[in-house]
């Protein structure tokens, strides 16, 4: 079976909820996985026996963190799938490791397993359900990206596809990693019963969510996506977001990220195969939605 590694992010600022999730780790089902929690430029607060800790010199945001997350566990060695859970979730169950180790096992194509997300009280946010239209939540299948809170992949999949993008700091990190994955004709899985319980927010609780949204998507078409596809991307989402109708405050910052997008380039451009743009299709969400 699969040897798993737990990648942990943290700011420092919440070690109660840090403390639950080690405990549902380490209480998991199974061989025990190797766990590493990064501090993002803050000390660490005592952690469990078993569990490692990194501080890192600086805040390196989602990706940068995840990075060396991985980059930590390789030099550890003895680690086949790579799972990565948010500071303040829990794991409510004790086999979900096991179901994980089960899914990488059994489908030798799979690279990436993502999470359902769901409150203390087991409802998802619409948001959390990477499928359009957030359609019911507990129902498993294929997809074409995957929620950052409660994930996993297969090493073999980073190894071929490169790391997350250190500059996208914070936001569409995993649609980018995901795009990648397709391409190298790898799949992707929403897992129903692969729960990570975590609080009930909102994405635009962090101060850089509007800048960093609309910034990153526009670095997303122009990394990934075919030339010709890459207005109609664009011209989807502005659409969108103005349709949400957000604070004066958060529009003006979206738009001065996505000028930011525009202006400032993001290599390397690797667009990826009109075969791949298809398959996201027929999986029921083509790369301009």
């Amino acid at each position: 079976m699969p040897k798993i590694g737990v990648v942990v992010l943290t700011m420092g600022d919440r070690p109660a909820e840090l403390g639950a999730l080690l405990a549902s780790v380490a209480a998991q089902e199974g061989d025990p996985a190797t766990v590493v929690v990064l501090g993002q430029g803050v000390k660490l607060p005592p952690l469990p026996d078993g569990v490692d800790g990194v501080e890192l010199p600086e805040n390196l945001g989602i990706p940068g963190g995840r990075n060396a997350g991985v980059a930590w566990l390789r030099v550890r060695g003895g680690v086949d799938v790579v799972v990565v859970l948010d500071d303040d979730g829990l794991l409510p169950r004790t086999d979900t490791f096991q179901l994980v180790r089960e899914a990488f096992a059994t489908s030798p194509r799979l690279g990436i397993a993502g999470f359902r997300i769901a409150d203390e009280t087991g409802v998802s946010q619409r948001r959390h359900v990477p499928r359009l239209g957030g359609k019911n939540p507990a129902v498993s299948g294929p997809v074409t990206t995957f929620l950052g809170g409660g994930h996993a992949i297969r090493l073999t999949v980073i190894d071929q596809v490169g790391d997350f993008p250190t500059p996208f700091f914070y936001a569409h990190e995993e649609t980018d990693f995901a795009w990648r994955a397709l391409d190298a004709g790898w799949e992707i899985d929403y897992r129903a019963d692969m729960v990570l319980q975590h609080p009930r927010t909102a994405a635009s609780r962090h101060k850089v969510y509007y800048r960093n949204t609309g910034r990153n998507r526009v670095w997303l078409a122009k990394r990934h996506l075919p030339a010709a596809l890459v207005p109609v991307y664009l011209a989807t989402w502005a659409a969108y977001t103005i349709a949400q109708r957000p604070p004066l405050t958060g529009l003006a910052a979206w738009w001065a990220g996505f000028f930011e997008g525009v202006r400032v380039p993001c290599p390397p451009r690797r667009p990826m195969q009109w075969r791949t743009v298809w398959r996201m299709t027929r999986l029921g969400r083509p790369p301009v939605i």
